[in-house]
């Protein structure tokens, strides 16, 4: 695939599934954090960081749970954006590059340097091109990833997306179909509808 799905992407800015916790809640300050709970509706773990914003927030299938600041990549050492999946982690690590610094809580977004861990927020980008997040915060999301958490770094959005393959966006013939959380029986007699093999219907209504 050339394009990554995240899994539960279906949602977007207007779908008003993370309503429990919003961008609008009072402003976080350098080092600032809040979180809601420990997890959402069941579904994958991932996170959106806004390198305009210095933000992250991190959610649990459509319900947002968390967010933080951060201070990304200075002037020279910029950040790059993307979608990374979580490839390292552990709890005690030192920069290999960069004067053996400290870096509690890292988790790797790529083997050339890049990753998430705590460290001082001033207020605006400072690090060498890593994520630093606050102590406290880093320390209970490392407790929530694993490897192959998704992490997507984007340079001003905050809210999930839904990103589709080349091969789905190439297929005239498809038609790609999301569901909102809370929609309204109106809005959902508006949904196309999908076809369905009543003999494969049959056999998951017996399980």
């Amino acid at each position: 695939m050339s394009v990554l799905l995240l899994p539960a992407l279906l949602i977007g800015a207007a779908s008003g599934a993370s309503a429990a916790l919003t961008p609008g809640d009072a402003p976080l300050g350098p080092g600032g954090f809040r979180w809601l709970e420990q997890g959402g509706d069941g579904g994958p773990l991932y996170m959106v960081i806004s390198i305009e914003k210095q933000m992250v927030h991190v959610y649990n299938g459509d319900r947002l749970i968390g967010m933080a600041r951060v201070s990304t990549g200075k002037q020279g050492h910029r950040t790059p954006t993307g979608a990374y999946p979580i490839l390292q982690k552990r709890q005690w690590h030192r920069s290999n590059i960069y004067s053996n610094a400290p870096m509690p809580f890292m988790q790797r977004l790529t083997w050339t340097g890049i990753a998430l861990h705590a460290g001082h927020d001033p207020g605006y980008p400072a690090s060498h091109g890593c994520i630093r997040l606050p102590y406290a915060f880093a320390r209970q999301l490392f407790a929530l990833t694993q490897i192959g958490t998704v992490v997507e770094v984007t340079q001003g959005r905050l809210n999930p997306a839904l990103m589709l393959d080349s091969l789905v966006l190439s297929d005239p013939g498809s038609t790609v179909v999301t569901f909102t959380p809370g929609a309204t029986g109106q809005d959902m007699d508006r949904a196309p509808m999908l076809e369905i093999d009543p003999a494969i219907y049959g056999v998951w209504a017996r399980r």
